[in-house]
């Protein structure tokens, strides 16, 4: 049993802030490659950030950014190593450790480490939307440690679907309770990810067919 709750924007302002502050900075750093967008996902922009402050992890932000090279002159492993050098450059201004380098992000966080704790984490994905609300983003194989760029998987493009319908049908605060209860009896350890689809899954087909 866990005791996550939904942390108020008001608690994690700051934070964001900094967050912001920090990609303004990569922006002017890499301004001379390319330039990118970016853009609040996930928890914060669903307003659904969690926190259990009797555990060791605490709250994070998803962010993808969006890089402008339309002449594609930088290849996949060009444009994350360009990031994260820019990241890594400025990240101890805000009390952030250098970047970590997924299958799909680049993670940074803040840590306490007098009691090995996350304070919070940032996940930045690297993505290019494309055609008719397409999305591709630089995937890390790390069997070969190649870079390419990969299509969303179709679940992707269901789940946003079924994430507006869910919304714009009154039910979004049922999928916010279904999420927290998930998350606080979740016994096999998944993942945010996961559990979100999880819950969007349940709460559309309890009202609506596939």
């Amino acid at each position: 049993m866990y005791h996550f709750r939904y942390v108020p924007k008001s608690e994690y302002a700051e934070a964001k802030r900094q967050v912001i502050e920090l990609l303004h900075l990569v922006q002017d750093e890499v301004r001379d490659r390319f330039t990118f967008r970016y853009d609040f996902i996930g928890s914060v922009e669903r307003n659904m950030v969690t926190m259990d402050e009797t555990s060791n992890i605490g709250y994070d932000f998803d962010i993808n950014i969006e890089v402008n090279d339309d002449e594609q002159n930088y290849k996949a492993i060009q444009i994350k190593q360009i990031l994260q050098a820019g990241f890594d450059k400025y990240v101890g201004r805000f009390q952030y450790s250098p970047c970590e380098d997924s299958t799909r992000v680049l993670t940074i966080k803040v840590k306490d480490t007098k009691r090995s704790k996350i304070l919070h984490s940032v996940d930045f994905a690297i993505v290019n939307n494309y055609g008719d609300g397409q999305q591709e983003y630089i995937r890390h194989n790390k069997t070969d440690g190649s870079y390419q760029w990969v299509e969303q998987p179709d679940g992707y493009y269901k789940q946003r679907e079924r994430i507006e319908v869910l919304k714009d049908e009154g039910y979004w605060q049922e999928v916010r309770d279904v999420y927290l209860f998930k998350k606080n009896n979740n016994t096999q350890r998944k993942k945010s990810r996961a559990l979100f689809a999880e819950t969007i899954n349940e709460v559309f087909l309890k009202y609506f067919r596939d």
